[in-house]
């Protein structure tokens, strides 16, 4: 079987299969071909990946050749109408901003499996897109808003006096609030964390984050570690709470989000007119809403001296590393997948194949992208 590697396009700086990993393929039975260049935003160059075995082609010949095709984005809408009826496409999907060109490869007959639909249970970890770029995203945001803050991070005891320590307020505790307060202590910082799911406290508490409870959340076993919808009335009391403690942070780095659905509005504008000049917040929900009233995707706004950062491709930014944990899951999840003779064999039987097909024979598969889109039957 042939795995092609496309380039992306736009401002993305990721390649889906780094030459480390490219050799990993190689040694499961799957042969490797890359488009040109597909590699260079990630500092690996086609000369890596012909080192290692894979050969390189013009992108035509890779959509043509492959029976899997491998990417970081869904390929643009001209390159759908190249691939061919059960050709397998592996990515990130975002099924809800990109619910017309799903539609468009299902009709088409394509099997695509969708990375960000990866079933989180204990046997897929290691096949966990989403934590591997929280865990990227998380560490980012810290790092940007402390080289924005006009204070020091940590506690400072010198001859010119005592230094306070910056506070830093932590909205969601997954795996990207989880790398902030590691990151953020790490630098010095005093960080409280809100989070609707009472079982990420002892966490939060672990990496030395205190743990900011409103009482009456809602909680759902079902939702698969993810947070819910909650009432009304609880988000009228967070959001007096949130309001306190914004006012008295010095960053507040925003992380919540509900998988399909817009990101919970946390932050609200009156809020953000009391906090203090100079103070940062990072959103790193933008792309979904954003958790503050003010964020606006992709830019940075600043409102009465407060900067607002709408960021949620920070990956993106550190394509190396990234594209290595990128590429490192797509193998894990591959691998159950793949027979002895390097055939890619989809078992729709199995819980992680099932949950991570969005499409396949032209019907929908997966019971979340069915959700996300209100899918209820097929044609």
């Amino acid at each position: 079987m042939i795995t092609g590697i496309l380039k992306e396009t736009g401002n993305e700086n990721r390649v889906a299969i780094l030459p480390g990993e490219a050799a990993a393929l190689k040694k499961i039975g799957i042969e490797v071909l890359v488009e040109y260049h597909a590699g260079e935003k990630s500092f690996a160059y086609d000369k890596d990946y012909e080192a290692v075995g894979a050969a390189m082609a013009e992108r035509k010949d890779v959509i043509s050749r492959a029976t899997l095709l491998l990417t970081v984005n869904p390929p643009v809408d001209d390159d759908i109408k190249s691939f061919r009826e059960g050709q397998i496409l592996c990515t990130v999907l975002n099924p809800v901003e990109n619910k017309v060109w799903i539609e468009k490869a299902r009709m088409q007959g394509l099997t695509v499996l969708a990375l960000d639909l990866v079933p989180r249970i204990t046997r897929a970890q290691s096949m966990d897109i989403l934590s591997s770029m929280a865990t990227v995203s998380g560490y980012k945001a810290v790092l940007e808003a402390a080289s924005l803050l006009p204070r020091f991070f940590p506690m400072f005891m010198s001859a010119a006096g005592t230094i306070k320590p910056a506070k830093v307020l932590i909205l969601g505790a997954g795996v990207a609030g989880l790398q902030s307060i590691a990151i953020a202590r790490k630098l010095g910082a005093v960080v409280e964390v809100f989070d609707v799911r009472s079982a990420v406290r002892e966490e939060v508490k672990s990496l030395g984050g205190k743990f900011i409870e409103v009482e009456g959340a809602r909680e759902d076993a079902a939702a698969g570690g993810y947070a819910v919808e909650q009432t009304a009335e609880f988000k009228k009391k967070q959001q007096e709470l949130i309001q306190q403690r914004a006012i008295a942070a010095d960053v507040v780095i925003a992380t919540a989000m509900i998988p399909g659905k817009k990101a919970p509005v946390l932050i609200m504008k009156e809020t953000v007119s009391l906090m203090k000049p100079g103070s940062v917040i990072v959103d790193l929900a933008a792309a979904t809403g954003g958790n503050c009233e003010l964020t606006q995707d992709g830019k940075t706004v600043v409102v009465n001296g407060v900067r607002i950062i709408g960021r949620s491709d920070y990956p993106s930014d550190m394509p190396a590393d990234a594209s290595k944990m990128f590429g490192s899951n797509i193998i894990n999840l591959l691998k159950i997948m793949v027979d002895k003779n390097g055939n890619i064999v989809p078992d729709m039987a199995d819980e992680i194949v099932n949950g991570t097909t969005a499409v396949h024979g032209k019907e929908y598969i997966s019971q979340r992208i069915k959700q996300m889109l209100d899918i209820k039957q097929t044609a």
